[in-house]
Order: C-alpha cells, then structure tokens, then sequence
C-alpha cells in the first residue's frame, strides 16, 4: 500500500492509503473516469456524506464500504481509526470482490 497523491485532494479528513490494485486499476480506466474518481474520493475525503457519493455498507465481513464514482462505476473502501483504505475501483464488478 502507499499514501495516495492527488492533486485534488486538500486537507483529507482520513490519512488515505492505497492498495497497489488501486493504483493499477486507476491507470487503467479511461480519464475521463480517472478525473471523476478524483473528484469523487476528494468528496469523500472532505464530506463522506456527499449525497453523490450513495456510500453503502457491503455484505462483508470485513467491514467493507463501496462508494459512488459514476453510474457504472464504484469505489470500495474500509476505515481503521483515522485510516482510509481504498481496496479497488472500477466498473460494478469490483463489487463482487470488494
């Protein structure tokens, strides 16, 4: 994992941790996408109750949330104290294994 550097991101609410499969699955996705995820995480990280943002708790035993990038896209995530850690992103399928 490594701390996530955007540029879009000032003052983070969570120090924000990123799973390799993140970064790779990031560069990956169109830019279009890429620059939403942005926008989207920075909601996220500033208010996690960003009604855009439609976050749900999975059915995981892992304590697992997913998070809202666009229509067929989503982000999922976990808490650990002041800890974000963001599992995957892409297309609905991330949702199968979060």
């Amino acid at each position: 994992m490594r701390k996530m550097q955007s540029r879009l991101l000032k003052r983070p609410k969570y120090e924000t941790l990123l799973f390799e499969t993140v970064c790779q699955g990031l560069q990956k996705l169109p830019k279009q996408i890429q620059t939403a995820v942005d926008k989207q995480i920075e909601f996220f990280l500033s208010s996690p109750s960003h009604p855009s943002l439609n976050i749900k708790k999975m059915n995981d035993p892992r304590d697992i949330w997913e998070g809202r990038i666009t229509k067929s896209y989503r982000f999922t995530y976990r808490i650990e104290g002041d800890t974000c850690i963001l599992r995957r992103v892409g297309t609905h399928d991330v949702l199968k294994n979060p």
